[in-house]
């Protein structure tokens, strides 16, 4: 007979040995679907936290547990130095699905991986070892990554990082061209900055950033780990703006929630060298049929599409609230934050008690990230708890 743990019990047991590093909140997870998460007391959660922007087909969608069902029973790993069928129809499927002109991937595990392998390729392409980055950027916490992350919580007790990175502020492209010379290899930028409040970049300076890359030879890369695969209206929120980076970087719902990462690059640039790069794991089987369906999935129910128009009335709701705390609402398609005049963690501390699940920001920016099959109805319980809990 199997004994079912409560809330109190699978949060005793993973402190007892966890690792420390997560500020965890009193909830054990243990089932999901669509955009509802159950936990182990067996309450119900409307998720805006969406996996911090890994779920967005939601949870135990059934043509991603079907795919990874299958292939579980046929090969799990199989590494690169071998070619593999899963791996050889996943790398054609998302070269169809991605800016024309991005027609190489190297298959990584992380967003914070991808980024690491998006710095490797610029060095090596161009031979230079400046990178400039973004104030508020957020770009992982692997040591290459962390570089270009600007937050200083993050960075300070690691000093020093890797030589080469500036920062420079975001959306003020005056600052941007000051900073990029002969010897910047690469612009790092995220299209709609996730971590650093929920902030999306004019298409204005989006527009600057790339020329200003191309006169001088530094290399375009966008991060689009969070805005990736149809949260912000589009498959990709390079494509909104107009624009194909020379190399993109990808993760979070790539698989459908197992973890997967890619870094896209121009077809002018040809393959790697050997042994440039690598990863055990990257483009393994089982993470291969996952990714497949998802990507199925997204392309053919067009999930990406009805994001815009859901967010929109999000956005317009939570304004029409006209609460006294909140400066500000913003986002594009189902990436939206709401930039209050306080600090944000007691306000999410009391969703949770309404029933939903959200993000941080920053200290002062609530963010939602919500599955983009979350339907109507969740979204009003959504913006009628956020009512409740900040008027």
């Amino acid at each position: 007979m199997t004994i079912q743990l409560g809330n109190a019990d699978i949060i005793a047991a993973e402190s007892a040995h966890t690792s420390g590093v997560y500020p965890k909140r009193p909830l054990a997870i243990v089932r999901g679907e669509g955009a509802r998460l159950w936990d182990a007391d067996g309450r119900e959660y409307i998720d805006c936290v969406g996996g911090q922007g890994a779920a967005n087909l939601g949870h135990a969608n059934p043509a991603v547990v079907a795919a990874i069902r299958e292939q579980a029973g046929t090969l799990i790993s199989c590494p690169e130095i071998f070619h593999n069928d899963q791996r050889a129809a996943y790398l054609n499927e998302l070269v169809s699905a991605l800016p024309a002109g991005l027609d190489r991937a190297f298959l990584c595990n992380s967003g914070a991986e991808a980024i690491e392998g998006a710095l490797k390729l610029a060095r090596l392409l161009t031979g230079r070892l400046g990178v400039v980055a973004t104030v508020r950027g957020f770009h992982g916490r692997t040591m290459g990554a962390l570089s270009a992350t600007w937050e200083p919580k993050y960075r300070e007790p690691f000093l020093p990082l890797i030589d080469g990175f500036t920062h420079v502020p975001y959306d003020k492209l005056a600052a941007l061209d000051a900073a990029v010379t002969e010897q910047t290899a690469a612009v790092l930028i995220e299209l709609v900055q996730g971590e650093g409040g929920v902030r999306p970049g004019s298409a204005e300076y989006v527009a600057g950033v790339a020329q200003i890359c191309r006169e001088r030879g530094a290399l375009l890369i966008v991060d689009e780990v969070q805005t990736g695969f149809g949260r912000v209206g589009a498959m990709w929120a390079s494509q909104l703006y107009g624009i194909t980076p020379d190399i993109m970087a990808l993760a979070k719902s790539i698989a459908g929630g197992l973890p997967m990462g890619a870094v896209a690059f121009h077809e002018r640039f040809g393959p790697m060298p050997p042994a440039s790069h690598g990863s055990t794991f990257g483009g393994g089987p089982l993470v291969c049929a996952a990714a497949r369906a998802a990507l199925r999935e997204l392309t053919e129910r067009d999930l990406p599409g009805p994001a815009a128009p859901k967010g929109a009335y999000v956005i317009d709701r939570l304004r029409g609230l006209k609460l006294a705390r909140v400066r500000e609402v913003r986002g594009m398609g189902l990436l939206i934050g709401l930039e209050l005049k306080e600090r944000v963690q007691p306000f999410l501390t009391a969703l949770m008690e309404q029933g939903v699940l959200a993000l941080p920001a920053g200290p002062n920016v609530l963010r939602l990230l919500p599955p983009l099959v979350i339907e109507y109805d969740e979204l009003d319980r959504v913006v009628a708890a956020i009512g409740e809990v900040l008027a």
